[in-house]
């Protein structure tokens, strides 16, 4: 199984770094005020990764 992003939503703020980054992945829902990976992630992993980088509270990681 290849590695997918996965989102802690108690520790995700809703900034939008990661839909910045990476949009073909990450999403905001304005219902909850938080990100969320998209079914069909298009990101490349260097933006992913990026992304997982940048989060001000190293709230995505990488799931086996």
């Amino acid at each position: 199984m290849a590695k997918r992003p996965v989102i802690d939503q108690e520790a995700c703020t809703g900034c939008g770094t990661c839909s910045a980054i990476a949009d073909g992945c990450f999403e905001l829902d304005e219902s909850t005020e938080k990100a969320f990976v998209k079914d069909n992630c298009s990101s490349s992993e260097a933006d992913i990764q990026e992304a997982i980088e940048t989060c001000p509270e190293t709230a995505i990681a990488w799931q086996e």
